[in-house]
């Protein structure tokens, strides 16, 4: 449906042409011209039913008898054509909050999500006669849509590759108005934005998930402690042999190796032992 502007004769200057006609209506049946006064009357009802108010940000359809005649975009005071009829179509930015759908990532995992769609209406026509119900149209679809994206990535990305729900927030709303502006268009809707209002692991499998995830970041947080301690040791072992502290043989350099290492990545304090002997 392609929709059609028009530009409407103002209605003040109607309002006035129906105050004439009352004003001579009355006049000829004051002076017994009850012809012309039944004429003047009823041109008079006839005009009133064009007589259309637009609110600001709002929109008129105008159908008459069946066939589509044009769309009121700008607000005022108006005249089209009598017995038309009219309806109303707000312009305005909306909101639509999505419930919380259960849904499984792409891993199979059931998880809990909710979006919130920011939409506006740009095309009148298409809204009122391409779709039925074009607010119920919305809602359906910006909740397929959410399922559809939902279902495409992980929860969450262990292996550090790939996008995920949890880590790429922005790249997965930018993904989701971008397809429920192509599943609207044809309900002439325009989508402003599509943010994640709710994400979380289903409760069934919450504190399994938790554990995982807790184990990912002490795994992670201890590769990080053992390169360091590593490089901490290689750095002692360099600086006493450069400055001419001590010759360590190959045993004793595996035993400073092995007291350095425990002393740095032990989570308790380090209790030292003072050697008064040989090694040996």
């Amino acid at each position: 449906m392609k929709e059609k502007i028009l530009h409407p004769v103002s209605g003040f200057w109607v309002i006035a042409l129906i105050a004439i006609c009352i004003a001579g209506g009355i006049y000829g049946a004051a002076n017994e011209y009850v012809a012309v006064s039944v004429i003047l009357f009823v041109i008079a009802a006839t005009l009133c039913t064009s007589i259309s108010v637009v609110q600001p940000n709002k929109s008129v359809v105008v159908t008459f008898f069946g066939k589509y005649v044009g769309t009121i975009a700008s607000s005022g005071l108006f005249a089209v054509i009598p017995f038309s009829i009219r309806k109303t179509v707000s312009l305005r930015v909306r909101n639509f909050n999505s419930v919380k759908l259960k849904v499984n990532d792409v891993e199979g995992n059931p998880i809990e999500i909710a979006a919130v769609i920011v939409f506006k209406v740009i095309n009148s026509a298409k809204a009122l006669f391409d779709v039925d119900k074009y607010m119920a149209f919305v809602e359906i679809q910006s909740e397929t849509a959410l399922r559809h994206v939902a279902s495409k990535y992980p929860y969450d990305n262990f292996t550090e590759s790939g996008m995920s729900l949890r880590a790429n927030a922005d790249e997965i709303a930018k993904e989701l108005a971008v397809e429920l502006q192509e599943r609207l268009s044809i309900s002439g809707v325009e989508v402003i934005e599509a943010r994640l209002t709710h994400l979380a692991y289903s409760t069934e499998i919450a504190s399994t998930m938790l554990q995982r995830q807790q184990a990912s970041a002490i795994l992670s947080a201890r590769q990080i402690i053992v390169e360091g301690a590593v490089g901490m040791v290689d750095m002692a072992i360099r600086q006493l042999k450069e400055n001419g502290v001590v010759e360590l043989d190959e045993e004793r350099k595996a035993a400073m190796i092995n007291n350095l290492m425990v002393a740095i990545v032990s989570e308790r304090g380090a209790s030292p032992v003072i050697n008064a002997g040989s090694l040996y």
